[in-house]
């Protein structure tokens, strides 16, 4: 995908957190970080923090599992909708991290 150009697609997948970024607190609040995927290609995560639970327990070097809508850049690409949409419009998205779904604040 990141070699097309391709944006708005659901994907799933498998990373190791290399940043972890200060959350960003315009318009909706996300709990961003950056990770890498076995290929190497790195892709910001996007973490609807008003939507979804904060993961608190993130460290360096942490393995996650992700379902989202990935958006291309030219810096490997955008990881967000990985909650469940309100509005159900919007396939539900998740991040799981030891053992623990991040999709709803009623979880």
């Amino acid at each position: 995908m990141y070699a097309s150009g391709t944006n708005d697609v659901q994907v799933r997948g498998v990373g190791i957190v290399l940043v972890i970024l200060a959350d960003d607190l315009q318009g909706s609040r996300h709990q961003r970080f950056i990770i890498e995927l076995a290929s190497g290609q790195t892709l910001l995560i996007a973490h609807n923090i008003d939507l979804a639970p904060r993961i608190n327990s993130l460290f360096l070097g942490d393995h996650i599992e992700f379902y989202g809508e990935y958006e291309w850049n030219e810096k490997g690409g955008v990881i967000h909708w990985t909650h469940y949409d309100p509005a159900g419009k919007h396939e539900d998205g998740w991040i799981l991290h030891d053992g623990i779904f991040y999709q709803s604040l009623s979880d």
